[in-house]
């Protein structure tokens, strides 16, 4: 296995993420190399010790193992593709956050390359980089993943899936709909308490407690799910589910209803299909079968 210290790594993209996870690198003792189209971006890593290559093809040059955190899809194709010839023989870890079927795409035309590939999902923000609680889902390349998880441990607890390469994104992009959709119902909750003069910091005291305890559910609903039976008794039903007294009191609040609105029409549509007495996690089948 590859020890911490003898791993020389190149990160290209110097955003908050990019910055945060080079930085973590440089710390720990890593060569690292660094690229980005701004070069002024690269100022405070090289004062931390990590060399500035002019160009992309100079930083992937510089290592055996090089870190894409960009933009997007686009961007990366737009910097990797010219560089495939450079990159042929070395590691691409690619954290960049993209849909599953790009990441795929990227593990084709590496592989087509001779490059090999892992992606990654990166489930922090850049300030918990190297810190507890930050954790990163790599698919890809079992061997890389293996080889580099020292170095790649050193930005929080790394978990593979699998060599699809397009897991890591999925069940990335899957954790972020439910962080989303949560911060959403938070929000909606505290402009139906504005107008009666609660801050939403007084709000978020009342709703921190609940909804931690509330996510203590999400297991018993998943068992409800994968038993695919939702008449098991213990459960609320789809009827007593009925959000009508929510969106009622959010009208007269004279706010908007549209987060509320998606889990009614979840609600109604399950229940207007004769299942309005099974388990509130039914829902779960409109979401699947949206026609």
């Amino acid at each position: 296995m590859t020890t911490n210290d003898s791993v020389r790594v190149s990160v290209l993209g110097l955003g908050a993420m990019g910055s945060a996870l080079a930085a973590a690198l440089v710390t720990a003792g890593h060569e690292t190399t660094v690229w980005n189209r701004s070069a002024g971006r690269a100022d405070d890593l090289a004062a931390q010790g990590a060399q500035v290559a002019a160009t992309a093809g100079d930083a992937v040059q510089a290592s055996q193992l090089v870190i894409a955190c960009l933009l997007d899809h686009a961007s990366v194709r737009e910097v990797l593709d010219p560089l495939a010839g450079h990159l042929a023989g070395r590691t691409l870890v690619n954290v960049t956050t993209t849909t599953p079927n790009q990441s795929r795409e990227m593990g084709a035309w590496a592989a087509e390359a001779g490059i090999t590939y892992l992606d990654g999902g990166i489930m922090a923000v850049p300030q918990m980089i190297g810190q507890p609680g930050s954790s990163l889902l790599y698919s890809g390349s079992a061997d890389a993943f293996h080889q580099y998880r020292p170095l790649l441990d050193r930005w929080g607890t790394s978990t593979y899936h699998g060599e699809d390469p397009g897991l890591a994104s999925l069940y990335d992009l899957a954790l972020l709909a439910g962080m989303y959709v949560m911060f959403a119902g938070f929000m909606h909750g505290a402009a139906m308490v504005a107008p009666a003069g609660m801050t939403a910091s007084r709000f978020a005291d009342m709703a921190v407690p609940l909804l931690t305890a509330m996510t203590n559910g999400l297991h018993e609903y998943a068992a409800v799910i994968d038993g695919g039976d939702y008449t098991v008794a213990g459960q609320q039903s789809l009827e007593f589910s009925d959000l009508t007294d929510i969106l009622n009191a959010s009208a007269e609040q004279g706010v908007s209803t549209e987060v509320v609105d998606m889990v009614q029409r979840l609600l109604r549509r399950q229940i207007d299909a004769g299942h309005g007495t099974e388990g509130f996690a039914r829902i779960i089948e409109s979401i699947k079968n949206p026609g």
